[in-house]
């Protein structure tokens, strides 16, 4: 005969876990979004929009720890990482636009392979700010990202990354040889 009183209690947890994941999907969707957004505004100058979109980002992701602390397992589902990854994107990038030191993602908890994702994705962000600055002829600006990238690959090189992250670093090279060619042709204009 089943239980019918336990099997009652694990359809609860379960029914209860899929809500709180549901909950964790939607507000990450939010923070990941309002991440892109401040990369947007950082690439047009705007970094007073940026520095509003990572409080709100961060204000969400606050929420999200404060609400789930006891369900712990929650962060670790695909649509949260994605948005920390985002995230570490947009802090690590507004850094280095607004000459700030790049390390460690103070108002955030960030794990590893969150940081380093989003630092493989910098460079991506770093040739797009290029092509506007050497569009602008601010070529000394379009020098300090190609001068940035190389640093970057030069930590993510030594990390024996693999799998995903792995994939996200052979992008961040692909990103690097793009802005070695718009380097290139500045310097023959200049």
């Amino acid at each position: 005969m089943l239980d019918k009183k336990y099997v009652q209690s694990v359809r609860q947890d379960l029914l209860s876990y899929a809500q709180k994941r549901r909950e964790v999907i939607k507000m990450s969707g939010d923070a990941q979004q309002h991440a892109k957004k401040a990369i947007f505004a950082l690439q047009r100058d705007d970094k007073g929009g940026c520095e509003e979109r990572l409080k709100l980002a961060e204000g969400i992701f606050m929420d999200l720890y404060k609400k789930f602390k006891a369900d712990k397992d929650l962060f670790d589902e695909g649509s949260f990482k994605a948005a920390v990854e985002e995230y570490v994107e947009a802090v690590l990038f507004y850094n280095f636009i607004a000459g700030k030191t790049v390390g460690k993602i103070k108002n955030v908890d960030v794990d590893s392979d969150a940081f380093v994702g989003g630092l493989c994705d910098v460079p991506g962000e770093l040739y797009r700010y290029a092509i506007k600055s050497a569009t602008a002829r601010d070529f000394e600006t379009a020098k300090k990202c190609f001068g940035y990238a190389q640093e970057i690959i030069g930590e993510l090189i030594d990390m024996d990354l693999t799998g995903y992250n792995r994939n996200k670093f052979d992008q961040a090279k692909s990103a690097l040889q793009k802005l070695e060619q718009v380097i290139y042709e500045v310097s023959l204009r200049s």
